[in-house]
């Protein structure tokens, strides 16, 4: 399916990384949902944009009734099921002294993660997997990390949830694979800027800029546009798969 005909759902999808994967997918003709919790304003702000292809709805994506609620708004919207879904939505501040270490860590901290980006994302796939395989076509694209290769800051809670989605990115894909539907990773580094990354010193920003091949650090445009991929029929054999765009930071 071209992007120009695909419904796509993003969580998270009105500040940061959301956003710009909205914009991504929007200008290239799709229909756009737009999941937030908390950030109505910039969801809204997103709608004014593309007023003829996009809408926005409240959902906790830990709620799997509100979740399915979504869904099924979204398809009455648009006449038709969800085809792709970006799981995007975090409840994080990357701010290296200002996270638990290891020795202080409290599980009740690794569990919040959890709850958002694995629960979250199981909640979303179970809920628009129907529709994608009646329709014989899927494409489901999770967001993770560069951390697994690369775990330079103790960002411990977060790094084991993104693992965790790695690992049901690639069970699912198993899953899922005869009904149509793809399942992948994008996993990018420290991006610039983001809200989630603004309380991040410009000194890091530069210190990890020097050590990329292309003397930069990744923009959410630039990680937006590797989620496109993964949605478009260019990567229609493609499943399980984990991408590492973050300007060739890390290798392997």
């Amino acid at each position: 399916m071209k992007l120009e005909e695909q419904i796509v759902l993003v969580t998270g999808g009105a500040r940061g990384v959301g956003a710009a994967v909205i914009r991504a997918f929007a200008r290239e003709g799709a229909r756009v949902v737009i999941n937030f919790r908390a950030s109505e304003d910039a969801a809204r702000e997103l709608v004014d944009e593309f007023p003829e292809q996009a809408v926005a709805f409240r959902a906790d994506v830990t709620d799997r009734e509100a979740v399915h609620e979504m869904v099924a708004l979204a398809e009455d919207v648009f006449g038709s099921p969800v085809t792709t879904v970006v799981n995007n939505a975090l409840d994080y501040s990357f701010n290296g002294e200002a996270r638990s270490k290891l020795n202080d860590i409290d599980w009740s901290e690794l569990e919040d993660q959890f709850a958002t980006v694995v629960r979250g994302a199981l909640n979303v796939i179970q809920a628009t997997a129907p529709g994608m395989a009646a329709n014989g076509f899927g494409r489901v694209v999770n967001i993770g990390t560069n951390l697994f290769q690369n775990p330079v800051v103790p960002y411990h809670d977060y790094t084991a949830a993104k693992a965790a989605l790695l690992s049901l990115t690639r069970t699912a894909s198993a899953d899922l694979g005869p009904q149509g539907i793809t399942v992948n990773m994008v996993s990018g580094g420290l991006l610039r800027t983001t809200d989630a990354s603004k309380a991040t010193p410009e000194a890091v920003f530069d210190l990890i800029a020097g050590m990329t091949p292309l003397r930069s650090v990744t923009t959410p445009e630039e990680f937006a546009d590797a989620v496109l991929f993964f949605a478009s029929p260019w990567s229609r054999a493609v499943t399980g798969q984990n991408l590492v765009v973050d300007g060739g930071l890390v290798r392997d």
